[in-house]
């Protein structure tokens, strides 16, 4: 094993029992105290696997960056400390709503940013992913 920590594992045989699959993950890893490497985040709540705001990129997003500040904080690190964010969108009409959700996050952070619009998610009822590559601040602050 490494030195990395890694928060929330799970398998996917619970996560998606319909695809057979089984994969040991987890939702963020912890790269040697410095940085943070979290996991896509989509409309789902993290505790239940319930999905949530079914048919709205905009709800989804918002639910995908409260999943990221919310794993952020549990690796020590905050929004603000995000360098670079990955944004999956599965049709690009809803690019301007999913990065008016992400600008609200976001602003003052300056991160690099990448966007691409891809056929489909992991459900099909997702319509948006969001990851993020974070730092923790030396002073946990």
């Amino acid at each position: 094993m490494t030195d990395h920590k890694r928060i929330r594992p799970f398998n996917t045989k619970t996560t998606y029992p319909e695809q057979k699959l089984d994969n040991d993950l987890c939702q963020s890893v912890v790269a040697k105290g410095t940085m943070v490497f979290v996991r896509g985040q989509v409309g789902q709540d993290l505790d239940s696997s319930e999905s949530v705001a079914i048919g709205d990129a905009a709800g989804q997003t918002e639910k995908a960056m409260a999943n990221i500040a919310m794993l952020l904080k549990e690796a020590g690190s905050r929004p603000e400390h995000i360098c670079k964010i990955t944004i999956y969108i599965v049709d690009p009409r809803y690019r301007e709503a999913v990065y008016r959700v992400v600008g609200t996050w976001l602003k003052g952070v300056f991160p690099v940013s990448t966007g691409i619009i891809v056929s489909a998610l992991a459900r099909p009822e997702w319509l948006v992913e969001v990851d993020a590559i974070a730092v923790i601040p030396d002073d946990g602050k």
